[in-house]
C-alpha cells in the first residue's frame, strides 16, 4: 500500500487530492513542518520534518514523501506523476506522449509559477499586501507569473481542462498557482484561467482535502 508523509497545510495537499480523486488506499502519516512548532526537538513534539526518523527518510527534510514498496520519492510533482501513472486511470496519461504533456505541465508549474507564487503567498501570510515593502513584493511577483499565466488562458479558450480531461496536471499546476490566488489583480485580468481554477476548486475531492487541511491547526 502507498505510503504518504505529510500534512493536508503542505505540499502534501496535492497528491493527497489526486488520491482522493482516484480513490486509491493509502496510509497517511502526518509529518509537520518542523518551523511550525517552537521546539521540533522537544520531548513529545509530533513527528515532524527535523526529527531523525523522518530525516532517516528524507535527509532534505522536506514533505511530501511517498513511499510505495520499495520506491521512495520526495517531490510532491514527481509522487502526484507516479501515482496518476501507476493508480490514476483517466487522470493519468492514456499514451507516452500525454505522459511527456504531463511531465511538461508539471515542470512549468514547478519552474516558471511556483517560484514567484510563492512569493506572493507569502506577502499575504505575512499580511504584508498594504505596505510598500509587499506592494513591491506583489509588482514583481506579477511580473513574473504574466508569461505563465498568460500561456494558461491562452491554452484554456474554449478548453474546461488542460487536456481533454480532467488530469493529474490540473492538479500540479492549480495547485502551484493557487499560491498566488489572494491577489486579484491577477485573475481578474484572466478570466479563463478564473474559471478553471474554480472548476478544480469545485470538485468534491477537493473540497475533502481542503476541508481537512482548515480542520488542521495553522
Amino acid at each position: 500500500m502507498l505510503t504518504i508523509y505529510g500534512v493536508y497545510r503542505s505540499r502534501a495537499l496535492r497528491p493527497l487530492w489526486l488520491l482522493a480523486e482516484a480513490g486509491v488506499p493509502f496510509t497517511h502519516v502526518p509529518v509537520i513542518q518542523a518551523y511550525r512548532l517552537p521546539d521540533p526537538k522537544a520531548p513529545g513534539a509530533p513527528l515532524n520534518t527535523a526529527t531523525p526518523e523522518f530525516l532517516a527518510l528524507n535527509p532534505i527534510g522536506q514533505i511530501p514523501a511517498l513511499r510505495d514498496g520499495p520506491l521512495l520519492l520526495t517531490e510532491s510533482l514527481a509522487i502526484c506523476l507516479h501515482i496518476a501513472r501507476k493508480f490514476g486511470g483517466a487522470l493519468g496519461p492514456a499514451s507516452d506522449d500525454e505522459a511527456s504533456l504531463m511531465e511538461n505541465w508539471a515542470l512549468l508549474a514547478a519552474t516558471a509559477i511556483e517560484p514567484a507564487a510563492i512569493e506572493v503567498l507569502s506577502v499575504y501570510r505575512d499580511k504584508q499586501q498594504d505596505t510598500p515593502t509587499g506592494q513591491g513584493v506583489l509588482k514583481i511577483a506579477a511580473e513574473r507569473l504574466k508569461r505563465p499565466v498568460n500561456r494558461l488562458e491562452a491554452h484554456l479558450q474554449g478548453r474546461d481542462w488542460l487536456l481533454d480531461r480532467f488530469s493529474v496536471a490540473d492538479i500540479m499546476v492549480e495547485e502551484c498557482l493557487r499560491y498566488a490566488q489572494a491577489y486579484g489583480p491577477l485573475l481578474a485580468n484572466h478570466p479563463n484561467v478564473a474559471r478553471w481554477m474554480a472548476a478544480c476548486q469545485a470538485r468534491p475531492a477537493f473540497r475533502d482535502v481542503w476541508a481537512r487541511r482548515n480542520a488542521e491547526p495553522e
